[in-house]
């Protein structure tokens, strides 16, 4: 945290959306498109010192620089795959650490951002619930991941996933202010279609957000077709079990017109029967959707492993088979701790 010589507080910045940022300057007694020129210097010219921010009057660049930081996160380590593959362990103000990865895809450059330090949700798979949540992380934070890894690597990133450590239907409100500043033409600029969300199954959340008017995609971690399965990995579906969920995403659907990823980890020997996709074919047989087959990156702490090749095809052929919509996930950064968390919890070893 930091404070100014009179020993008040100043904020990050980068936690006001532009709207915020307005109504907040107008109080003040300046002009609503002052708050569009700071957008300007600080997402577009990338300029951080309030000084040098040279149309801005000079009182309004004296309040600016007695009232607001401009924080980022510090990268910490950083290793790079063999398939280009990036992940960075970031330190936040506070000192703690998190994970983000940077991914190279043919349409572009993709960062996978963390929205919370740690997890409480326990997917049982999943090295982020090996590590309880400490607290969800602010929406500059969020934007600092972006920015942060924009700045070291000198490149643009043009998706975002939200599929780091965490739930964030689970930090609802913070995320929600992240893709409004991160959509917005002042702010970075991301589209909308070129954002995903992805929940584990937060039915609040989901019917929160049907109702966000947004073209935001929305992927639901799955994983499972049957309850007994799907509890085993996670949690989660003991409070929102397999039929709730699917009645809250058809709703999400009806609601905004947009096809919604079920994503499914293919696990050896937990859910990668040739029953198991006869079974997910039946339940997804109808909804506007697509199946994301993504191969499971192994945890050393962990007890599960990823299915051979020969089975993943298998699982995909006997998918269309049964008539769904079905994409299959590349494995990226195996060789480096991609999962999320494997880093996090290194560091910790370490």
């Amino acid at each position: 945290m930091c404070y100014n010589k009179k020993g008040d507080y100043m904020k990050n910045l980068f936690e006001y959306t532009l709207e915020e940022l307005a109504g907040k300057f107008e109080r003040l007694g300046y002009k609503h498109f002052n708050a569009r020129q700071v957008y300007s210097w600080i997402y577009k010219k990338r300029m951080w010192d309030f000084d040098s921010m040279s149309d801005l009057s000079k009182p309004l660049r004296t309040y600016l620089r007695d009232h607001f930081t401009l924080e980022m996160p510090r990268v910490k380590r950083r290793q790079v795959s063999q398939d280009g593959t990036i992940k960075f362990l970031l330190e936040l103000a506070d000192g703690h650490v998190v994970e983000t990865v940077l991914m190279d895809h043919p349409y572009g450059k993709s960062l996978c951002v963390t929205v919370q330090i740690g997890c409480s949700l326990g997917c049982a798979f999943c090295a982020s619930g090996l590590k309880q949540k400490v607290r969800d992380l602010s929406s500059g934070e969020l934007i600092g991941q972006i920015l942060a890894v924009e700045e070291t690597e000198k490149l643009r990133i043009s998706h975002l996933v939200l599929m780091g450590t965490g739930e964030p239907f689970d930090n609802y409100d913070a995320v929600m202010r992240f893709i409004r500043t991160v959509n917005c033409p002042q702010g970075l600029e991301i589209g909308a279609r070129k954002i995903t969300v992805s929940t584990s199954g937060l039915v609040p959340g989901i019917e929160r957000f049907k109702d966000e008017n947004l073209q935001v995609n929305l992927a639901v971690s799955l994983h499972a077709a049957d309850d007994a399965t799907r509890s085993r990995l996670m949690p989660i579906n003991d409070v929102y079990p397999i039929r709730t969920l699917i009645d809250a995403t058809q709703r999400y659907i009806e609601k905004t017109n947009r096809r919604v990823t079920f994503e499914y980890l293919l696990i050896d020997s937990i859910n990668d029967s040739m029953q198991d996709a006869d079974r997910l074919a039946k339940l997804l047989r109808g909804v506007n959707c697509y199946v994301n087959l993504i191969p499971y990156n192994p945890v050393d702490e962990l007890p599960f492993r990823s299915v051979d090749e020969a089975r993943h095809r298998a699982f995909y052929d006997r998918l269309i088979r049964g008539g769904l919509r079905v994409t299959s996930r590349r494995e990226k950064g195996g060789d480096i701790d991609a999962a999320c968390g494997q880093l996090r919890i290194k560091e910790a070893r370490d």
